[in-house]
């Protein structure tokens, strides 16, 4: 893990694979795994330019381009696949995010926590569009590290969700610290929403079972006849 987060700040000092390589004693396989989203600039790379470590970069380079465009025309066709959603679809989803997601150990409150704050915005717009629930009903909490910025880190959440931060509690503070992550996540802490609330939690939960009795006895059916 050391390592790792060591690779992470040498590539954001603009070293190569093979500086990196070199300091630390790691293979350029498993530094391609760990630095694949950061590459270097291309200011950089020109610097590097006719070093047989320039030429890696830049085809380290072409192929994150190639892949990118691929990408992009996959988003572009998913986005035509699937829009817009109607109402039904919209609730359904919600209810799919909520059974991987969400909390149910808790009666009669639902509760959704996550470092995405696309996933946490799509969980408060479903509460409020199809649950019905107005927004001084959801209270927010947020997981944060001992050397990030808490007043700073509510009010991003705050102006994310378009909440007040009067929905906020206090933050729970984790005594480690974000520069011992990998950089992998959105660098905001955890979002917890939590809403108390009997009669949607129990749409919610039931909807779950249904959905979760509806698949399972299909998929038993399908695996009995094959």
């Amino acid at each position: 893990m050391e390592k790792r987060i060591r690779a992470l700040e040498l590539r954001k000092h603009e070293m190569s694979y093979s500086q990196i390589k070199s300091e630390l004693g790691v293979s350029k396989s498993t530094l391609s795994l760990w630095l694949r989203d950061f590459p270097l600039s291309h200011k950089r790379i020109q610097e590097l330019r006719g070093s047989n470590e320039g030429r890696i970069e830049k085809y380290r380079a072409t192929r994150r381009r190639t892949r990118d465009k691929r990408l992009d025309k996959v988003h572009d066709r998913e986005l035509k696949l699937l829009f817009p959603l109607t109402k039904r679809e919209q609730y359904i989803a919600g209810l799919f995010l909520y059974w991987g997601e969400g909390g149910k150990t808790q009666p009669f409150e639902l509760s959704l926590g996550n470092t995405n704050p696309q996933i946490v915005k799509f969980f408060l717009h479903w509460a409020i569009e199809h649950l019905g629930m107005p927004k001084r009903k959801i209270k927010a909490r947020l997981q944060l590290y001992a050397d990030m910025d808490i007043d700073a880190e509510i009010k991003y959440w705050s102006k994310e969700l378009g909440l007040s931060l009067k929905n906020f509690r206090k933050p729970y503070i984790k005594a480690t610290t974000l520069r011992g992550l990998t950089f992998k996540g959105f660098g905001h802490g955890t979002c917890d929403l939590r809403i108390s609330h009997r009669d949607s939690s129990e749409r919610v939960l039931m909807g779950i079972k249904a959905l979760g009795e509806k698949y399972s006895d299909s998929l038993s059916w399908k695996a009995s006849t094959e």
